[in-house]
């Protein structure tokens, strides 16, 4: 769905945004740190376990001298017993109903507002196309990242390992 955004146009028209209503989806897996302005992402057809343990490969793989804290939500597929979860990875699980506390949710807020003001797709293939230009985009400029995400009471805690 369009989000309208204001822009500009000569006097005296009046801009004209499409607006379309059909829903599909596609999915965009994503885990950062507000410390440096890290991002790892990962597009999907699917939210699912088996899913979303492959995005947990993938992040293991990236980071494998890491020891990582992964904020997630209740989604079933980040609590279920299937879920493989890498050994350099723990999941610590958000509060019910509480998306403000997971700085990954701001992101989203940007590629939304950034990647897609004032746009119709006529097709899914389009959507993906422009989010597989724009994450990478928004993974390479960690100031831009770390300047979302990096809120003093995340940037204040005492993560040195015991």
């Amino acid at each position: 769905m369009v989000r309208i955004r204001r822009c500009w146009a000569p006097a005296p028209m009046r801009p004209v945004v499409d607006n379309g209503y059909e829903r599909q989806f596609t999915y965009v897996y994503g885990a950062v740190s507000p410390f440096d302005g890290g991002l790892d992402w990962m597009l999907a057809e699917k939210m699912n376990t088996e899913t979303f343990s492959a995005f947990l490969a993938q992040v293991s793989e990236a980071h494998p001298n890491d020891f990582l804290v992964m904020i997630v939500d209740g989604a079933s597929s980040h609590v279920s017993k299937e879920l493989k979860i890498p050994e350099n990875i723990r999941l610590h699980r958000l509060p019910p109903y509480s998306p403000e506390l997971n700085p990954t949710e701001h992101l989203w807020d940007e590629i939304r507002e950034k990647s897609f003001p004032n746009r119709v797709f006529s097709e899914m293939k389009a959507v993906i196309a422009q989010l597989a230009n724009d994450l990478p985009t928004l993974a390479s400029d960690t100031a831009r990242v770390k300047s979302i995400t990096a809120w003093p009471w995340i940037i204040s805690l005492n993560l040195k390992e015991n």
